[in-house]
């Protein structure tokens, strides 16, 4: 394992918990956006992470996390009944993305704590770093 293996490993669960993050935003951003009714409604994402083995190709021998992919939610959406909306149809609907808050509000909440507790490791790490070199010089 290299010499700074826990700050590559730690980095990468940041990299992922921020583009959780970007993808949990980008989700409330537009939850309330409206499309006409023979249109799609905005598709949630999901970041879809997957462990690197120790000694991989992707992360040479530190291991971690990485982004596999992004997922997205159903373009059915949800149908409302607003008649005074300029997108609303003969009948007065128009389609919403079918989008939880309080889902969404937690996704934001965990992903926030992954990254602090990667930010945890970083900062540990370097500090043990630090006292190791500290020890090197005799001091």
């Amino acid at each position: 394992m290299a010499i700074f293996g826990a700050i590559g490993v730690a980095g990468s669960g940041m990299t992922v918990a921020r583009k959780w993050m970007d993808a949990v935003s980008d989700n409330l951003a537009n939850m309330n956006t409206a499309t006409r009714t023979d249109g799609e409604a905005f598709r949630q994402r999901y970041v879809v992470a997957e462990a690197e083995e120790y000694g991989s190709d992707y992360s040479g021998d530190t291991g971690g996390v990485r982004i596999a992919g992004v997922a997205f939610g159903s373009a059915e959406g949800r149908l409302v009944y607003e008649p005074t909306n300029p997108l609303a149809d003969e009948e007065g609907y128009v389609r919403y993305p079918d989008i939880d808050l309080a889902s969404q509000m937690g996704q934001l909440i965990i992903s926030q704590r992954a990254y602090q507790a990667n930010a945890a490791v970083v900062d540990r790490a370097r500090g043990s770093y630090e006292a190791a070199l500290q020890i090197g010089r005799g001091a």
